[in-house]
């Protein structure tokens, strides 16, 4: 009988090889968690994604659409999503009326288990915000202040009783950041995609 070291190597290397690639690809795909928030993408929903496909996002979930009616309701359409059980989730609003192929423009988070990175949610203190995210801007309105978040495309309102009375009645004052304090509570927050 004749030694044939080729032979053995290639019985050794190629059950390694296969192993490794196994495990490699086991790694790559991690499943996305369907609350989180980032840049561009909320769950399983990116900025690119058609209102057609939809159900296949939220397969698990129950889409309404609410059409608008008559010159005097809002003409943007609005499609709510509800878990099985009936808690609204998400209110999303598609770039174009009546076009299954446009894609979202904007999400109003209802749910405080959609979470960025580092946890800001609908429950979240003006103090988490400032601390972790660059603020962009600070807009006065009638009844809250608007503030902006770029770097997640996301906005959220805080209720003017939380700051200084001047500002209560006052919409075209100019907000400080310092003005706002840290115990704010978030009162609705939006994700804007252009």
């Amino acid at each position: 009988m004749k030694f044939a070291p080729f032979a053995l190597e290639k019985k050794i290397i190629a059950p390694i090889i296969l192993m490794g690639l196994l495990v490699g690809c086991s790694n790559s795909t991690k499943l996305q968690n369907p609350f989180e928030i980032a840049h561009k993408r909320i769950g399983l929903l990116t900025d690119s994604i058609p209102v057609f496909e939809l159900s296949t996002i939220f397969k698990n979930d129950s889409i309404v659409k609410r059409m608008a009616e008559g010159k005097f309701i809002n003409t943007n359409n609005e499609i709510e999503i509800y878990e099985k059980g009936g808690k609204k989730l998400l209110v999303l609003e598609a770039k174009k009326n009546f076009d299954s192929t446009a894609t979202i423009e904007s999400i109003r988070i209802i749910d405080p288990r959609y979470k960025t990175a580092k946890g800001l949610s609908i429950k979240s203190s003006f103090k988490e915000v400032k601390s972790n995210y660059t603020i962009s801007k600070i807009s006065n309105t009638l009844s809250t202040a608007l503030i902006f978040v770029d770097s997640l495309n996301i906005y959220f309102t805080i209720d003017k009783s939380y700051l200084p009375q001047k500002y209560r009645t006052d919409s075209s004052s100019k907000i400080d950041i310092s003005e706002i304090p840290d115990t704010a509570k978030i009162k609705d927050m939006w994700i804007g995609w252009d």
